[in-house]
C-alpha cells in the first residue's frame, strides 16, 4: 500500500485476527508450554525418533504463535508511527507507518497460507518428480526446463533440496528428475504442482522452426514421518543395482552405486542414482517407495468412497493444470484458478511460483477444487 491510513490498519487488525483464530493460536500457546516441558523432562532423548518428532511439532507451534505474536507488535509499530506522523506532518514517520504496513501484509499472506494446511503431512517434506510426456525430444528438454524452475523456487523460499535421481537424457533435457523438498510447509505448498504441465514454443530442435506442444508430468508425494508405517514384503521386491550415469560426479559412475526397486504386486519402479553409496541410494528409493505406496493407497480409499457417493464429475480441463506459452505470444496460465502472469522468463527462469501455489490453494479453499 502506497500511503498507508488507519482504515488499512484497521483491515489488516482484522484480518491478522481472523488469521490468529484459523491457526488456534490460543490453543498452540497452551501446547507450546506443554511440548518445552516435556521436553525439559529427564530422560527425554532416550527415544531419538520419539524426540525428533516433538521438536518438530513444539517448533512448527512456536512458529505460528511467534509469526502472530510479531505480527500485532508490528501492527502496534504503524498505528503509532501514523498517529505521530498525522500529528506531526512528519513524512518519515508516515513512510515508516505504510513500510511496516507493506511488510505486514506479505507475512500475513504467509501465515493465512500456513493455516490452510490442515493435514499434518502439509507442514512436512515432499518427494518431487518430474517425467517426460508426450513430445519426445521436447518433452525431456522440457522435463529439465520444469526441474530447473522448482530448483529455482525452492531457493526463493529457502527450502533445502536433495537430487535424488536426473539421469541425463543421450541427445537433449533428462529422462527424469526425482528431488526431495525439505522445509516449512514444502508438501503442503508443492501439492499444488501436481499435474501436467504443457508448453508450446518454437522447437529448438526442428530445422524448420516449427511451433511444437510438449507435455511433462509433475508427481508430488509427502515424506512419511518415521511413526507412519507401511507394510513391505520383501519378497515383493526386486532390486537392480547398475552404474550411474549423468549427474553426481566422476565417483558416482566408478561403482554400481545407482539402485533400481520395483514393487512386482503394483509394478511401481522407483531408482535413485545421485549418491555415492549404494546403501544411501537403497536406503532414498525405500523412502520414496513407501510414500508413493501410501498415495496408492490413500488414492484407493478414496475411489472407494467415490464409487459409494455416485460419480463425480471432472471439472473440465482434462489432465493439463498449467499452460506455459512461448510462441506466439508469452503467457503462463493457470488453467484451474486462471492466475495467469505474461512475464514467462520470471517464472521458468527465475522460479517465481508463489502466485500459482497461492492462488491454488486460495481457489481450493474457496470451494474450487479439492485440497
Amino acid at each position: 500500500m502506497a500511503d498507508a491510513s488507519k482504515p488499512d490498519l484497521l483491515a489488516l487488525s482484522e484480518r491478522l485476527e481472523e488469521v490468529a483464530g484459523y491457526l488456534h493460536i490460543d490453543e498452540k500457546r497452551v501446547k507450546v508450554a506443554e511440548l518445552e516441558a516435556r521436553s525439559a523432562e529427564p530422560g527425554f532423548w532416550d527415544d531419538a525418533d520419539e524426540a525428533r518428532s516433538v521438536m518438530a511439532h513444539l517448533s512448527a507451534a512456536r512458529d505460528d504463535v511467534t509469526g502472530i505474536e510479531s505480527a500485532r507488535s508490528r501492527l502496534e509499530d504503524a498505528r503509532t508511527a501514523l498517529e505521530l506522523g498525522e500529528e506531526t506532518g512528519d513524512e518519515d514517520l508516515l513512510a515508516e507507518a505504510s513500510e511496516i504496513a507493506d511488510s505486514l501484509e506479505r507475512d500475513l499472506s504467509e501465515l493465512e497460507l500456513s493455516s490452510w494446511f490442515t493435514d499434518e503431512l502439509d507442514h512436512g517434506d515432499a518427494i518431487v518428480t518430474v517425467t517426460p510426456g508426450q513430445g519426445g525430444l521436447e518433452a525431456q528438454d522440457w522435463c529439465e526446463m520444469l526441474f530447473r524452475m522448482y530448483l529455482r523456487y525452492c531457493d526463493r523460499r529457502g527450502w533445502k533440496v536433495t537430487v535424488n535421481d536426473a539421469p541425463a537424457a543421450e541427445v537433449i533435457g533428462i529422462d527424469r528428475a526425482t528431488f526431495t523438498v525439505s522445509g516449512k510447509n514444502a508438501y503442503g505448498m508443492l501439492r499444488a504442482e501436481q499435474g501436467v504441465h504443457r508448453l508450446v514454443r518454437i522447437s529448438p530442435t526442428d530445422d524448420k522452426k516449427r511451433r511444437q506442444t510438449t507435455f511433462a508430468g509433475v508427481e508430488v508425494l509427502p515424506v512419511l514421518p518415521d511413526d507412519v508405517e507401511v507394510e513391505i514384503d520383501p519378497n515383493d521386491l526386486r532390486i537392480d543395482v547398475y552404474h550411474a550415469s549423468g549427474h553426481g560426479g566422476q565417483g558416482v559412475n566408478t561403482t554400481d552405486s545407482a539402485v533400481r526397486i520395483t514393487h512386482l504386486p503394483t509394478g511401481t519402479v522407483v531408482t535413485c542414482q545421485n549418491e555415492r553409496s549404494q546403501l544411501q541410494n537403497k536406503a532414498f528409493a525405500m523412502k520414496i517407495l513407501k510414500s508413493r505406496l501410501y498415495e496408492m493407497e490413500l488414492e484407493k480409499r478414496a475411489a472407494e468412497l467415490d464409487e459409494l457417493r455416485g460419480p463425480k464429475h471432472d471439472i473440465g480441463f482434462g489432465n493439463q493444470i498449467r499452460s506455459y506459452v512461448l510462441y506466439p505470444y508469452q503467457l503462463v496460465k493457470d488453467l484451474r484458478t486462471g492466475v495467469e502472469t505474461g512475464n514467462v522468463e520470471s517464472v521458468l527462469d527465475d522460479g517465481d511460483l508463489d502466485r500459482f501455489v497461492v492462488g491454488y490453494h486460495r481457489w481450493v479453499v474457496g470451494g474450487g477444487g479439492a485440497s
